[in-house]
């Protein structure tokens, strides 16, 4: 579809603004995959309203295996709370369009490489031209400078770089943490700098620039390892794990993970397993000794634990010992304690059907929230965006 400029008074799905502490702040979410697109839901769970604006063909997480049939579950699980509109930026009218979004913009976000804005003709000087007061958010995978800073960034990559890979498994055999931890950090750091900049704007009432990058994310979140000592050879063992007894283990039917650091937890672990010789044996009184000695008590423990399930086990340690059995994410949709906290919202969508997803993450006290909306269809929200702009559809040109 393409847009004209007729005009056309503005319609429900933008009239509708949502309650929360960003309520009344308008985002162009012009990012694809996860970081990007996260970051913005997690402004949309504020309040914000999100305008996701994809290219003709979609944002390329639609197409990522999914076992849904007409739907990418990663798709609709990053991009909740959003309006979503098809904009062909390579187009003058697709060009034109997005620069009346952008004048009633208040914060724009892509993660384009940092070649790709000058090509569309949407870079942060040019438009903060058109709107002072904008801020202007670009996610990078190495940032905007230095000698990498035009390469495509992906998480797993950022991983092996950063050395996140070699910390898992066995010294020398490097294994990738799966579930996208450095993107879904980015999307964190970005929603936080994004909110503080617009309470910077507040104080001075101008819009500005700021940069998130895959690569700065992946070494925040080893802020405890990434500390080099000048006195320090480079061969230092930098994990923070505790070693021991402190990790996962097998039980009589799953596994579960054990954190017994503390003297009294360590005592109540080696009670309630039926081995308190090992809490009494003064070589083993530290979290230190206890990780020298790792290879004397473990098997000793685990054959312990042989006597119950993960589950059971759970039940047992009660509040005595930290440890949680390990669960697959399905147990997490009827989990009491996930309940409580009204972690689980139920969404309608077109295409996937009534599921069960996350609903916001966080919980404020005195503002009240809107109802969440599931994430859009491709170009679902395209008519009536635009036409809260000015701007009519021709549905019939290609």
């Amino acid at each position: 579809m393409t847009p004209s400029s007729h005009e056309s008074a503005a319609t429900p799905a933008t009239a509708d603004h949502s309650a929360g502490p960003l309520a009344g702040i308008k985002v162009l979410d012009l990012s694809a995959y996860i970081a990007g697109p996260y970051g913005c839901t997690l402004l949309a769970d504020q309040g914000a309203e999100i305008i996701k604006v994809e290219p003709p063909q979609g944002d390329n997480l639609r197409n990522y295996p999914s076992t849904l049939p007409q739907e990418s579950r990663a798709f609709i699980g990053v991009n909740r709370g959003k309006l979503g509109i098809v904009l062909d930026l390579k187009t003058e009218a697709g060009h034109d369009a997005l620069m009346r979004l952008v004048d009633q913009a208040d914060v724009l976000v892509h993660n384009f490489r940092p070649a790709v804005p000058a090509k569309l003709g949407i870079t942060y000087d040019s438009l903060r031209e058109r709107n002072p007061r904008l801020i202007y958010c670009a996610l990078t995978g190495y940032g905007d400078t230095g000698p990498m800073r035009d390469k495509a960034g992906y998480d797993q990559v950022l991983q092996s770089m950063s050395g996140i890979c070699a910390l898992q498994g066995a010294p020398g055999d490097a294994e990738i943490v799966y579930g996208s931890v450095v993107d879904y950090y980015a999307a964190s750091m970005l929603a936080a700098s994004v909110a503080s900049a617009l309470y910077a704007r507040e104080r001075t009432g101008h819009g500005q620039y700021v940069g998130v990058s895959l690569l700065a994310s992946a070494l925040a979140m080893q802020s405890a390892r990434f500390v080099w000592a000048d006195s320090e050879p480079r061969e230092r063992f930098r994990d923070m794990r505790s070693g021991g007894i402190t990790g996962l283990h097998p039980t009589g039917e799953g596994s579960i993970y054990l954190s017994a650091n503390t003297p009294h937890f360590w005592a109540a672990l080696c009670e309630l397993i039926g081995r308190p010789q090992l809490a009494a044996d003064p070589r083993f009184d530290t979290v230190r000794k206890r990780a020298e000695h790792a290879d004397e008590i473990v098997p000793v423990v685990r054959d312990a634990l042989r006597a119950h399930s993960a589950k059971e086990w759970e039940r047992i340690f009660g509040e005595q010992v930290p440890c949680s059995a390990a669960r697959d994410i399905e147990d997490m949709f009827d989990h009491p304690q996930v309940l409580a906290q009204g972690l689980v919202e139920t969404y309608q969508h077109d295409n996937a059907g009534p599921y069960r997803g996350l609903a916001r993450p966080f919980r404020f006290g005195d503002v009240p929230l809107a109802a969440q909306r599931a994430a859009p269809r491709l170009g679902e929200h395209t008519e009536e965006v635009l036409a809260s702009v000015g701007i009519v559809v021709d549905k019939d040109a290609s």
